[in-house]
């Protein structure tokens, strides 16, 4: 629920109320306008009636929160949620594209694949260290060497770092290299993992699961806004449908919806979505021009040699086609890229 402070309540008034909420077990989420003072209050709404914090001082009224999702819908926080990342802000007037191979392989292959991306404007760097395959006989990534890899080529190129954390084990040192946590779609609903993110404080690039609805993904989210992190970056990626021509279908619908429904920013992942390089570059278009923050996008030097995902990866030449092509995009929907 909301609690509704007057117009001139005071710091006592609105501290008075944030002190009885939290004595009955509510979490509370002061947002300070420039006229009145709101605060989001997760819990038991019986037990506000029954305590008669409608007649504290100060209160002017209080309104109730409909949907499931309280902390990352727009009935609490109606802005825009703005992630930075260091210099890079993810959901503010620039589109930030994330780029790289989908694992780490060795320096020689990060390192000239950060250096093109970076040349062609992406400002982050993605790359797995821990890679959760189909088959237990994949290659699973370098695990810590892929991270401390991941850093050191972020440091020299000056690109922030994005990598998939995929056990809660790991959360503390995959946060110790990263610069984002990714949580994948085979995880979106592994909560314990989700509840882990959140308490780091890093920064959480959470992908839609394979068959999630739209409330699915935002209540995953909500675990990590609960748990202390706010920065969340939604991604969609692709849902499973009857569809086989693709890896995945990519669902454009989630982009108006999201923005519509949530304030959280959302960037789309159109090689997974395709699962071919050679419709990344339609896919990436489409979903700039309804309204994505942003895209992550599997780059490899020589794709046919790729541990993983090579098939769906951009060579860094195509790489750059594709950041040129989206330029004019960019600008036709008030963007800067």
């Amino acid at each position: 629920m909301i609690i509704v402070m007057k117009t001139g309540a005071t710091e006592r008034q609105i501290q008075d109320v944030e002190k009885v909420l939290e004595e009955l077990g509510f979490q509370t989420h002061p947002i300070y306008g420039a006229v009145k003072t709101v605060i989001g209050a997760i819990g038991d709404r019986r037990l506000v009636e029954a305590h008669s914090i409608d007649h504290m001082e100060g209160v002017e009224n209080i309104v109730p929160i409909m949907s499931p999702y309280k902390l990352v819908g727009r009935e609490l926080i109606h802005d825009n949620t703005v992630v930075k990342v260091g210099d890079v802000t993810i959901g503010g007037e620039e589109l930030i594209v994330m780029a790289g191979p989908c694992a780490v392989e060795d320096e020689d292959q990060l390192m000239s694949t950060a250096l093109k991306i970076k040349e062609a404007g992406a400002k982050v760097l993605r790359g797995g260290a821990f890679k959760p395959r189909t088959s237990p006989y994949s290659f699973q990534g370098l695990e810590e060497e892929g991270l401390k890899l991941l850093a050191e080529v972020g440091r020299e190129t000056g690109l922030k770092t994005v990598t998939e954390v995929v056990d809660t084990r790991d959360v503390e040192l995959v946060s110790r290299y990263a610069d984002i946590l990714q949580v994948g779609a085979r995880s979106m609903q592994n909560f314990k993992l989700l509840t882990e993110c959140g308490k780091s404080q890093k920064p959480v690039l959470l992908k839609r699961g394979l068959s999630a609805t739209i409330e699915e993904w935002l209540m995953a989210a909500e675990y990590v806004v609960s748990a202390g992190s706010s920065n969340v970056i939604l991604c969609e990626r692709g849902i499973r449908t009857f569809e086989t021509a693709t890896r995945n279908t990519l669902d454009i619908n989630a982009i108006p919806v999201v923005k519509e429904l949530s304030h959280l920013p959302i960037i789309v992942d159109p090689s997974h979505a395709t699962g071919n390089w050679r419709w990344v570059d339609a896919a990436s278009r489409a979903s700039i021009a309804a309204g994505a923050d942003g895209l992550i996008i599997e780059v490899h030097p020589d794709p046919s040699r790729a541990s993983s995902d090579g098939q769906q990866s951009l060579k860094p030449d195509k790489f750059a086609n594709l950041m040129k092509s989206l330029k004019p995009i960019a600008k036709a929907v008030d963007r800067a890229l």
